[in-house]
């Protein structure tokens, strides 16, 4: 994120996309619904599905899935052609503006209505509430990202921004919602496969050489990784063994029963959790690990800030902090890595790592610090690219609509679309241990548009049969009007209705990110 949190109550114009914020990020909803309410900020939400935010936004578009590209072009185009751009922002912090120009040409709201199925007036009157209200602040989760085109679709939204000026000012910006609870911190700390801490290229000479020293080893490897994505379909190839912490892929990989079959022809799986998992049940090897209420340390949450995380009560068993399990595997594989206390790690990260040479535990005992906060006395950095981009000036990207990779046809008329519930998270894991809140959501459901099913003759709560072209499953249905015209919408948290048994696992080409949020089905009644 490019700015805090709470910056959506400075923000005069917001524009929500991919995100069912009160759903799966509740306390940043209230921030929104604060903002409208209270200070008077326009919300545009852009979503195939009629959220809870539509019923007090003042634009709602209900684009086609997987068609993002060529409605932010749109509306680009429209701002272009009218000089609603921040052209003296443009010409002073960005380059690449000709180009990007010359791409959205052809973006007319008649083409752009065409491919999306939006109104041609709503495009255009988006695109000059957005441009003329501004601070703007937008804001996406993985109905943007979740794509084959997902990378283009974020980058177009950066574009959208800078367009406007708002990219560096307080109230604006382009901010991604994180999923679960660490994923930033997660990438902060190399948990990516081409950099170090921080975002220190594995393949640049210097990060080498500096992590080489810290960690008293020859040399360290300049190659590349692989993704997650990547991993699996090369289990039981050239990858040999796999070590999987905290995640569920038989549940939250595309094609999953694909995903089954690479991981059983594994020769050897680890899994460390703190539940037994579907995965876990495949494992060679299960070491239990501690829940967050259950050791130390921090968290780096959605808007960068770096939390500390203190232990409440002891683990039960034998169950281990995860950062000594993997202490202690390093020690029996010939490298001794001794830390006393998660603090230690902490230090180690303030040396090697320059956004976060200044986040010592000392300064965030009683609040959080926001990177890059590079020394002792710094205090943090709320919002980012002020006065510049990180690289000097923000590029302009030239982008085409590319459609999704698997559409609507004869044999699989549907188009399927999957996400979360606010009741359960992600696989379940945690969620649907416990009483209360399997009461509050007990069982998968299938959302159907209401006329959908009515020529399908699909009563509301009736089971059907969803089939695609990698697998099939039985679910209930839940009928209504929030899902659009030729689309079914079911979460991913159940395992007894998996969805991702459907979904398809064509990978974005940059970041390698699965289309979950689009693949072709066929509905039939089940017997």
């Amino acid at each position: 994120m490019t700015n805090p949190l709470q910056d959506v109550l400075k923000s005069k114009v917001i524009l929500i996309t991919g995100t069912n914020t009160t759903a799966n990020h509740p306390i940043i909803a209230n921030y929104i619904y604060e903002a409208v309410q209270k200070h008077g900020a326009k919300l545009i939400v852009v979503d195939p599905r009629k959220i809870k935010l539509v019923d007090v936004c003042h634009m709602w578009l209900r684009p086609k899935l997987g068609t993002d590209v060529a409605w932010i072009n749109g509306l680009m185009h429209v701002i272009i052609k009218e000089n609603l751009q921040a052209q003296s922002y443009i010409d002073e912090r960005t380059t690449g503006f000709e180009d990007l120009k010359a791409a959205v040409a052809r973006y007319t709201p008649e083409f752009v209505s065409d491919i999306t199925g939006l109104p041609v007036k709503d495009i255009i009157e988006t695109a000059r509430l957005f441009a003329n209200e501004g601070p703007g602040s937008i804001l996406y989760a993985m109905g943007i990202t979740q794509h084959t085109s997902g990378t283009d679709n974020v980058k177009s939204l950066g574009a959208l921004s800078m367009l406007c000026g708002y990219v560096g000012v307080d109230g604006g910006g382009v901010n991604p919602l994180r999923g679960q609870n660490n994923v930033q911190g997660a990438c902060d700390m190399g948990g990516l496969p081409n950099v170090f801490t921080g975002y220190q290229p594995v393949n640049d000479i210097g990060a080498q050489e500096k992590f080489s020293k810290a960690w008293n080893v020859d040399a360290l490897s300049s190659k590349v990784g692989m993704t997650v994505t990547e991993m699996i379909p090369a289990a039981g190839k050239s990858v040999k063994a796999l070590f999987i912490m905290g995640e569920n892929p038989i549940l939250s990989d595309a094609d999953g029963h694909h995903v089954e079959k690479c991981l059983t022809s594994l020769d050897f799986m680890v899994v460390q959790d703190i539940f037994m998992t579907e995965t876990a049940k495949l494992a060679d090897v299960i070491l239990p690990s501690t829940c967050f209420a259950e050791k130390e340390g921090t968290f780096t949450n959605t808007e960068r800030k770096v939390l500390r995380v203190r232990k409440a009560i002891d683990p039960p068993g034998v169950a281990r902090e995860d950062y000594r399990i993997i202490c202690e595997i390093s020690e029996r594989m010939g490298y001794p890595m001794n830390y006393a206390h998660a603090s230690e790690v902490m230090t180690e990260v303030n040396k090697l790592t320059p956004s976060y040479g200044g986040v010592l535990y000392s300064r965030i005992e009683t609040t959080g610090l926001v990177w890059p906060c590079p020394t002792p006395d710094h205090p943090g950095t709320p919002v980012l690219h002020t006065k510049a981009f990180t690289k000097g000036k923000g590029t302009f990207f030239a982008i085409e609509y590319r459609a999704p990779a698997e559409l609507a046809d004869a044999e699989y008329p549907t188009l399927l679309t999957t996400g979360r519930v606010h009741q359960h998270y992600h696989t379940g894991t945690m969620t649907r241990k416990g009483s209360a809140l399997n009461r509050l959501y007990p069982e998968p459901l299938a959302e159907i548009n209401a006329e959908d099913a009515k020529i399908m003759n699909i009563a509301d709560g009736s089971y059907v049969n969803i089939i695609s072209r990698r697998g099939r499953l039985k679910v209930k249905t839940a009928v209504s009007e929030m899902t659009d015209r030729g689309v079914v919408f079911m979460p991913f948290h159940f395992y007894e209705a998996a969805v991702n048994v459907l979904t398809n696992g064509v990978l974005d080409p940059v970041s390698k990110i699965p289309e979950f949020k689009v693949c072709a089905v066929r509905i039939e009644k089940a017997a």
